[in-house]
């Protein structure tokens, strides 16, 4: 019976990270994008896209799509922890919940976010940046932040989730929600910048959405994940160089 509800937990994740990233692709076909988020024919746009609650749904959604995958060494980390340290599949749910309720919190702050720089004009209504500068900025700030000490604390807390469960443990589902809440909150800390990056090159880019959460992935495995922080600031620093005296 136990395995059969874990079996069952465990396909109702990955069930809600394919649902996520197929109404991503499916709103960006609606709209006539193509995978790079650029028109591939004439751009569809009812001005839901302009509005807070339309923008808000669209990264509340690709916040299930990038940042559950990277979930899974967490989840796989508490399971090992169910047997000797009282852990429950109620507990495991509420980590689940309550590391995604903080990523909708992000959510809503970066579509607020998105919906003041449309109305400075500082990004297009496919959310990319209209000045090569603002690009140059963003590729800065995210490579630097890649070498500072709250990104490595972060970055410590989700390479390690182990480290942060023996120090916060809590039983049951409010445990699990609290310990959850926490680690999300680490995890925004950690992964802020690469969300930030999407007004680079257009948030509801597909390709960028993959390539941010196949990195973010990388990341937060426990072997090769500690070697790819600083290395990834050079190269966005570097981007962001070149994009600066690429003439345009």
């Amino acid at each position: 019976m136990q395995q059969l509800i874990r079996t069952s937990l465990w396909l109702a994740f990955f069930g809600l990270i394919l649902m996520a990233w197929a109404m991503m692709y499916m709103m960006s076909t609606s709209m006539g994008l193509d995978l790079v988020g650029r028109p591939s024919g004439m751009v569809m746009n009812d001005g839901s896209m302009t509005r807070f609650g339309g923008l808000f749904a669209m990264w509340a959604i690709m916040m299930a799509a990038m940042m559950l995958p990277t979930m899974v060494p967490t989840l796989n980390t508490y399971e090992r922890l169910m047997v000797s340290a009282d852990g429950t599949r109620s507990g495991w749910i509420g980590v689940l919940i309550g590391y995604f309720v903080v990523w909708v919190g992000f959510a809503a702050l970066i579509a607020s976010v998105q919906q003041g720089l449309l109305m400075l004009g500082a990004i297009d209504m496919l959310g990319i940046a209209t000045s090569k500068w603002l690009s140059v900025g963003l590729l800065f700030v995210v490579g630097g932040f890649q070498f500072t000490r709250t990104k490595e604390v972060c970055h410590g807390v989700c390479h390690s989730p182990m480290t942060y469960f023996l120090g916060h443990w809590r039983t049951g589902f409010a445990g699990g929600l609290r310990m959850g809440l926490g680690l999300g909150f680490y995890c925004v800390g950690c992964c802020w910048g690469f969300m930030a990056l999407g007004f680079v090159g257009g948030v509801m880019s597909l390709l960028w959405m993959g390539l941010a959460t196949l990195f973010m992935i990388f990341e937060k495995l426990p072997d090769i994940g500690h070697h790819l922080t600083k290395p990834a600031g050079v190269v966005l620093i570097l981007a962001g160089s070149i994009l600066a005296f690429w003439p345009l």
